[in-house]
C-alpha cells in the first residue's frame, strides 16, 4: 500500500479515525466502566499518539519505543478525561499528555548526567503544571509553580533546563525545498561579528595616529584604569597636561573613526 508504515507491527496506514460524535458516546460509556468502549477509543485514537511523535522523528530515536510510550499517554488521556469537566477537544486534552510521556521517556533515557535532587525538582515540577493545567484547564506560570512547590523561581528553571533535550546544531528547522536552514544558522555571536571586527580595526588605526605620549596616557587611563593623578606622576607630567593630552587624544580618535 503507498505511503504505508509499519510501526509496532501496525500498519498506519489502516488506523481508524474517530468522529466526534463516536467519541463523544464512547467517553460516555467509559465513563461508565465499559472495557470495549474504552479499547474502541484507544484504539481509534492511535494517529494522534502518531502525529505526536512525528515531532522527534530525525533524532535518531526509535519509533517503535517512542510510539509505545506515546499510547501509555493516550490510556491516561483516555481514563482520565471527562467530557462534563473538561469543555475542550479530546485531542486537545490528549496531546498534552501523550507528549509529556514521550518527553519524560526521552529525560530518563539521556546520555546527560543530570543530578538526582535536580532531576526531583523537575518532575515536581512537570507533575504540578500537568495537575494545574487539568484543574484550570491552561498552563500555570513559574511564580505560580514556585508558590506552590515552595520553591524559588530560579532553581525551577534551572532544574528545567538541566533536563531538556540537547539540540544539535545541524538539527533542520525550516526547508522550502532549497538550501535548509539549521540550528546553528540561527546562533547569533554577537562579540565577533564583522561590524566589531571592522570597528576594532578602525579604532587600532585611530589610535596608531596618536604620538606615544598620547597611546601609553590612554593605555594606563583606559586599560589599566589608573586616575589622571596616578598617571601624572608615572609619566612626569601635571595632572593638568594629562587631562589636556587625553581630550585632544579622544578627539582625534573621533575625528579619525
Amino acid at each position: 500500500m503507498h505511503g504505508k508504515v509499519e510501526i509496532c507491527g501496525v500498519n498506519t496506514a489502516k488506523l481508524k479515525v474517530l468522529k466526534n460524535s463516536e467519541m463523544t458516546e464512547l467517553l460516555r460509556r467509559v465513563r461508565q466502566g465499559d472495557q470495549e468502549a474504552r479499547r474502541q477509543m484507544i484504539e481509534g485514537n492511535l494517529r494522534l499518539v502518531l502525529s505526536v511523535i512525528q515531532r522527534f522523528a530525525g533524532r535518531g530515536e526509535n519509533m517503535d519505543d517512542l510510539f509505545q510510550v506515546g499510547c501509555i499517554g493516550l490510556v491516561k488521556a483516555v481514563d482520565r478525561f471527562d467530557s462534563e469537566q473538561f469543555e475542550v477537544r479530546f485531542s486537545t486534552y490528549g496531546v498534552p499528555l501523550i507528549l509529556g510521556e514521550v518527553r519524560r521517556f526521552l529525560r530518563d533515557s539521556s546520555s546527560l548526567r543530570v543530578s538526582r535532587s535536580m532531576r526531583d525538582i523537575a518532575y515536581r515540577v512537570l507533575q504540578t503544571r500537568e495537575q494545574y493545567a487539568r484543574e484550570h484547564q491552561r498552563e500555570p506560570t513559574l511564580d505560580e509553580i514556585a508558590k506552590l512547590l515552595d520553591l524559588k523561581r530560579e532553581d525551577i528553571v534551572f532544574a528545567l533546563d538541566a533536563i531538556s533535550d540537547p539540540v544539535s546544531l545541524y538539527e533542520p528547522v525550516y526547508s522550502d525545498g532549497g538550501d535548509t536552514v539549521c540550528v546553528m544558522d540561527q546562533v547569533r555571536d554577537d562579540k565577533n561579528t564583522d561590524e566589531q571586527w571592522l570597528e576594532h580595526l578602525a579604532l587600532r588605526e585611530a589610535m596608531d595616529r596618536l604620538s606615544e605620549r598620547e597611546r601609553h596616557i590612554l593605555e594606563l587611563r583606559f586599560y589599566q584604569g589608573k586616575t589622571q593623578m596616578e598617571v601624572s606622576a608615572e609619566v612626569g607630567i601635571s595632572q593638568a597636561q594629562v587631562s589636556r593630552l587625553e581630550k585632544n587624544a579622544i578627539s582625534q580618535i573621533r575625528k579619525n573613526l
